[in-house]
């Protein structure tokens, strides 16, 4: 059985059993929604566009009530931006609270936006408890382990959530992703990499141009090669059917998002960065139908597809296949769970 049957029969068997207790029934006035997180410019982009300028963009139907400021405590560009990015939700009607356990008690969904993503875990686990829908930002984990562990507790609870880079849903990317263009035969992708020492490679900022890749070719990745120089790296994946798929991360100017997708119907653009509304669209959505617009077993495979690059990259380039890499995660995940197993 490939890696992608394997992980299909078991998001099947897990759905058979999910509980129903934690499907949230959203009021039927205006929906409240919290930020976890004030150390991303996502954070003050959403309340901008919700709370901001056109307050009807959604016809006032949602609106971001608190806030729980923290955030990283560790990565200095982070967690610099957690005093000023306060100040700007405050002015936009934001209730500032002391913990995530006051802010679940204001709200009925909530954005998970902390840029660090080693918390998102323990974080996660206090407002899955809540059995409120909740978008996590990029990256879901701080490793593909904690990646794992944070879809595996929301299995346990009942909670829908979801995971995403902006760029999944440029216009472009979703033609491709739809067919519009028919199969995609193989694509190549590129993004800024910016290393974070918290975090594995690609894992807190090249994420983006992987997660494009994934948007056009979707799930079925057996293998990943890594080539590095000291002006960036290409990484190679061997899909089913032996589609190619190529990211290219760039470190240095110039730099862009985008790709370029080979199609039966010929050769077809990439999207690139549109801002924040086309996600935030779906976030919305999601939270009123609680119907998310990727599923966290593409989530999964776009971490173990880094956990892939970056073995390849430790072994000289040779190909390390998917598989090993989801192994090496899922050992990581069961032991990170045993703090959090849900109590009967």
């Amino acid at each position: 059985m490939s890696f992608t049957h394997h992980r299909i029969m078991k998001r099947i068997l897990s759905i058979l059993f999910l509980s129903a207790t934690c499907i949230t029934m959203l009021p039927q006035q205006i929906v409240r929604l919290g930020l976890v997180g004030l150390d991303t410019s996502h954070s003050t982009a959403f309340t901008e566009i919700i709370n901001g300028g056109n307050p009807n963009a959604y016809g006032g139907k949602y609106k971001i009530v608190a806030a729980y400021p923290y955030g990283s405590k560790v990565i200095e560009s982070s967690h610099s931006r957690i005093p000023g990015y306060t100040e700007k939700v405050k002015a936009l009607g934001v209730e500032i609270c002391g913990s995530i356990a006051e802010l679940l008690s204001k709200v009925d969904c909530v954005f998970l936006e902390t840029n660090d993503g080693r918390v998102h875990l323990e974080q996660a686990a206090e407002i899955f408890k809540s059995c409120k829908r909740v978008f996590i930002d990029k990256p879901l984990g701080g490793t593909l382990g904690e990646t794992i562990a944070i879809c595996e507790l929301a299995r346990q609870y009942g909670v829908q959530m979801f995971s995403s880079s902006a760029l999944r849903f440029s216009a472009k990317s979703q033609e491709l992703r739809q067919g519009k263009h028919g199969k995609v035969l193989g694509a190549d992708c590129y993004s800024p990499h910016h290393p974070e020492a918290t975090h594995p490679d690609f894992g807190f900022y090249g994420i983006h141009g992987i997660e494009s890749l994934f948007t056009v070719m979707g799930r079925g990745c057996q293998s990943v090669s890594r080539t590095h120089t000291d002006i960036g790296d290409i990484c190679v994946g061997m899909w089913d059917e032996n589609r190619l798929g190529t990211f290219r991360a760039i470190c240095h100017n110039p730099s862009g998002y985008g790709g370029t997708a080979f199609t039966e119907k010929g050769i077809v653009p990439v999207g690139g960065y549109e801002g924040y509304k086309p996600m935030l669209d779906e976030i919305l959505k999601f939270f009123d139908t609680g119907i998310a617009p990727i599923d966290n077993e593409e989530t999964i495979e776009i971490f173990v597809f880094m956990k892939a690059s970056n073995l390849s990259l430790q072994r000289g380039g040779k190909a390390v296949t998917m598989r090993e890499a989801y192994e090496a995660g899922q050992r990581e995940a069961r032991k990170l769970l045993k703090p959090y197993k849900k109590q009967s």
